[in-house]
């Protein structure tokens, strides 16, 4: 079974609806005996403006953005194969922005 790790972004089967897209793995490791899921942020190349969308610019990824209200969590096995690895800036700012969408403490 695929190991994702926090950071990596895989393509995923996010079922007919979604489709099968790219997706940035938020989910840290988890012991083998615990339940084999990955929460993810799509990305989608439909780009709205919005301020939950991060825009994107690595090479290895189609121009457009992460989704944050559209992050989700599905089976492990959902995940195909490894795109790359997102650059620890870009991370910060999807997960910052994932901060203000939950309204976490720490959001202005």
């Amino acid at each position: 079974m695929a190991k994702p790790k926090r950071g990596e972004v895989w393509l995923v089967d996010m079922g007919y609806a979604a489709k099968v897209r790219p997706a940035l793995v938020l989910s840290g490791p988890v012991v083998d005996d615990e339940r084999a899921l990955t929460t993810v942020i799509p990305h989608t190349t439909s780009v709205r403006g919005t301020r939950f969308e991060i825009p994107t610019s690595v090479g290895w990824l189609r121009t457009g953005a992460f989704d944050v209200q559209g992050i989700g969590t599905y089976p492990t096995v959902k995940l195909m194969r490894k795109l790359g690895d997102l650059p620890e800036e870009l991370l910060g700012l999807v997960e910052s922005c994932v901060v203000m969408l939950l309204a976490l403490p720490g959001h202005p």
